[in-house]
């Protein structure tokens, strides 16, 4: 964009153009004026910053009128609060949105520069780490693509949450210094900064109308500071902001202690400040990193709120009207804290009245639920709020105190249901119930399928539904295809769009016109042959990194998610062993080859989970090297499973793995994804598994175990793990080859824990239970693959049927049923 003076304080815009010509020659300014290198002594890397600069430029330009346009037409703006933003690698995402990834391929290509290399240069932004990170992602993406005016608010994380690698079998973690080299993407903005309170304590006085005042004074304060991230929408010129925050000290350096010679002291204050945004999830199994972890929620909260109530207030001016005009999706419990502030930002800086704060914060507010179990429900200590957050624990108590009142009024008597319902758990040491919180702060609750809402709203929140009825509503989750296909998948994608045209990458649905090609012999040879290539990739990826040969023709079995015992890489992994018994005790049958591939992260905390990923690496060891079972059978762990290795997996795979014990999984989005891309499912009836079976026919996924109200049956009737154990030989053999040292001489009883917690120690999860069922069903995957035509035909269908799992559709629906926000067109 040139900037030309039209007359006394006018400016017109010129754009740059997206043609190959135009790209290449800001690809050529951009690496001398901006990288400072000539095309002699230009690296990789200084290639990958140039053509990020040029494709910037373009985004810059549609960001700004975007911006622009929200205040020109005054709209509602939905702000997106969430402690993750698994986003990925940018340029090649941006290029595809912004239609212009074979102009620069093709600027890169006439100045021999491999586009491929420069990609690959790329760090993926350490800002997130499973699912949840991965759907605010998306959720960024659609806002954009639909033209909805839409804020993401997060953290700037300096080293994300860790890089993994496998050390001798186990989980190690290392610094994600994603910023090493810094992020062309990021816009840092030192002049919008706020302060942040921590600790203090609170007088009270009554001002000139007789109203009574709090005053949070002698605080420890640390400043957020602004950087912003454009997120382009898809065939739109939408470019939307994702702003996050880093720590900054109030105070640099003491002078003071430095004359003394105490170099440490005099910046001690700021680097313990600027620790608040260093890690993502620093390790709550100490005190420390508890608070440390509160911190971070609070500080990010305070920051999004005091920029989003500054920037209402430069154009409105009454915040009687704030919910007309800002909607605040909390994305899980993390930023539930910000309904207190908010409440104390209206009240004690803006002097609103307690109702009418309220009343404003309520209908402001929506929150996001994403677990099931209880135990997983975020909870805090009230003395870790009296220390830290002494003004929000008045708040908090306030608010509880009249919300129990409501509660009476509604059921007298009732006081099992107010012990129950209360913010205050009285029962575990005093602890604030922040999903409480939430239900009570927000106008609208949802779940993430459609399971996971009716199983809220029938146990854990049964309370909550009854008090307000039609508060608790569903939105089941949605991926975007434009990363996920469009972007992951690209033979497939252009197969797709020969067929269909391109609309199906803003309207998802179109891809129901596949159905009639799953029976259509040339369209499967084609599609045959994409999966194959996507696979050989993968198997060079697997040799690159493993060095592990891996037979690309072989059937690709994956399971990659987060490590966690609900999710049961225990169960698959019961599966390995026993398919490996089998293949030894009869090499010579018909065994449909299987590559099984595992990849994900476990907490750094959590101890069982790390040994299962050690479990997984030693059985690798054994059956890997085994001569008699060679090809038949190998098992690999990717590291580090992030936005691009998933971009490597999963539109190789054959077979999902979706198997978490029906009832704990909220939704999952990785089952959308690997559906997408041509895989079959083997699943519980857990999550959004059930909707995905529902709309591909259950005849095109493998369906097996308990269902909910099974598992709920079979633990109140007093499920006995040992029971399974001795009725079923195989898996008594498998068991005792993991509990006797059979994969790992070295240390025989390593393993012991893990056989303990699905026997003496109760299987919580029902791995055992489920054990029959899912082998039966393996078996059933094998019989199907043994009919190439016949599998391949039910992939296409499930691709064709996966429409509705769409990050749009998602979008439209908080949209229109949560937050009240319109598209906002522009030039």
């Amino acid at each position: 964009m040139s900037i030309k003076k039209t007359g006394r304080g006018a400016i017109k815009y010129d754009y740059l153009a997206m043609d190959t010509s135009s790209i290449k020659e800001s690809i050529a300014h951009k690496l001398v004026y901006s990288v400072g290198k000539d095309p002699f002594t230009a690296t990789p890397r200084d290639w990958f910053f140039t053509t990020a600069y040029a494709v910037r430029d373009r985004m810059i330009e549609r960001w700004m009128e975007t911006m622009r346009s929200y205040y020109r037409a005054d709209a509602k703006r939905v702000y997106y609060l969430s402690l993750e933003f698994l986003i990925g690698r940018t340029l090649t995402n941006s290029l595809m949105n912004l239609d212009i990834y074979e102009e620069t391929r093709e600027a890169l290509d006439e100045i021999e520069v491999d586009f491929d290399a420069i990609r690959d240069v790329e760090p993926d932004a350490a800002l997130g780490n499973g699912g949840l990170g991965r759907l605010a992602a998306c959720f960024l993406d659609s806002m954009a693509t639909m033209r909805l005016p839409g804020y993401g608010y997060g953290i700037r994380y300096d080293y994300g949450m860790f890089h993994q690698r496998i050390e001798n079998g186990y989980q190690v973690e290392h610094p994600d210094n994603w910023l090493r080299y810094s992020s062309p993407w990021e816009f840092p903005r030192p002049e919008v900064l706020y302060p942040v309170k921590f600790h203090g304590e609170v007088t009270q006085y009554t001002d000139e109308r007789g109203m009574l005042r709090s005053h949070w004074i002698d605080t420890e304060d640390i400043m957020a500071m602004a950087y912003d991230m454009p997120v382009p929408g898809y065939g739109t010129n939408t470019v939307n902001n994702l702003r996050l925050w880093s720590a900054k000290a109030s105070r640099d350096f003491d002078l003071g202690y430095f004359n003394e010679g105490n170099y440490i002291k005099a910046v001690e204050d700021k680097n313990e400040s600027e620790n608040l945004s260093k890690v993502l999830y620093p390790d709550d199994s100490t005190e420390m990193g508890r608070e440390l972890r509160l911190k971070q929620q609070y500080f990010f909260v305070s920051g999004s709120l005091q920029d989003i109530l500054y920037r209402f207030t430069k154009h409105h001016d009454s915040l009687l009207n704030l919910a007309d005009k800002v909607a605040i999706q909390l994305n899980d419990t993390h930023p539930a804290i910000a309904i207190p502030e908010l409440m104390r930002l209206l009240m004690d800086i803006h002097n609103l009245s307690w109702d009418d704060a309220w009343k404003i914060a309520v209908n402001t507010f929506s929150y996001t639920n994403h677990t099931l179990m209880p135990e997983a429900l975020e909870t805090w200590p009230v003395e870790l709020f009296e220390t830290m957050l002494p003004r929000h624990l008045q708040i908090i108590y306030e608010i509880n105190q009249r919300f129990l009142k409501d509660v009476i009024h509604h059921f007298p008597g009732d006081n099992d249901r107010l012990r129950r319902m209360s913010i205050i758990d009285e029962t575990r040491g005093r602890r604030i119930r922040m999903a409480h919180l939430a239900i009570v702060g927000s106008h609208k609750v949802n779940g993430v399928a459609q399971l996971h809402s009716d199983l809220m709203k029938r146990d854990i929140f049964r309370d909550f539904d009854q008090l307000y009825p039609g508060k608790l509503i569903n939105v089941t989750n949605g991926i975007t295809p434009r990363r996920w296909l469009n972007h992951a998948n690209r033979g497939l994608a252009m197969l797709i769009s020969k067929h269909l045209g391109r609309k199906w990458i803003r309207d998802l649905s179109y891809l129901e016109q596949l159905q009639p090609l799953a029976d259509d012999d040339a369209f499967r040879t084609e599609f045959c042959g994409i999966k194959q290539k996507n696979k050989e990739h993968l198997a060079r990826y697997i040799h690159t990194h493993l060095n592990l040969e891996v037979d690309p023709s072989s059937l690709f079995d994956v399971q990659v998610k987060r490590i966690h015992e609900y999710k049961r890489q225990l169960l698959n992994v019961l599966h390995v062993i026993t398919r490996y018994n089998r293949i030894r005790n009869n090499p010579q049958a018909d065994w449909v080859p299987r590559t099984v591939i595992f990849s994900g992260k476990a907490a750094p905390g959590y101890a069982m989970a790390k040994l299962i990923i050690k479990l997984i690496n030693d059985v690798a060891d054994i059956i890997n090297n085994d001569p008699l079972v060679g090809n038949k059978l190998k098992l690999a762990f990717i590291p580090n499973y992030d936005v691009s290795t998933a971009g490597v997996i999963i539109p190789a795979a054959d077979l999902s793995q979706q198997i978490s014990t029906a009832g704990t999984e909220a939704s999952g989005t990785g089952n959308m994804k690997l559906s997408l891309n041509g895989a079959l499912t083997i699943g519980t009836l857990d999550g959004a598994n059930i909707e995905i079976r529902d709309r591909v026919g259950a005849d095109n996924f493998f369906i097996f175990g308990l269902t909910t109200e099974e598992a709920a049956q079979l633990r109140a009737s007093g499920y006995n793990p040992w029971d399974y154990y001795h009725g079923n030989s195989e898996l008594k053999q498998t068991l005792d080859m993991i509990g006797n040292g059979f994969f790992s001489f070295d240390e025989p009883k390593r393993f012991q824990p893990i056989v303990d917690a699905l026997t003496r120690h109760g299987d919580k999860y029902l791995l055992l239970a489920d054990y029959a069922s899912y082998i039966a069903k393996q078996d059933d995957v094998d019989a199907l693959y043994h009919h190439p035509d016949e599998w391949v035909r039910k992939a296409i269908l499930n691709v064709a049927n996966m429409g509705f799992f769409s990050s749009d559709r998602t979008i439209q629906e908080y949209a229109t049923n949560i937050w009240g926000v319109t598209p906002v067109a522009h030039e």
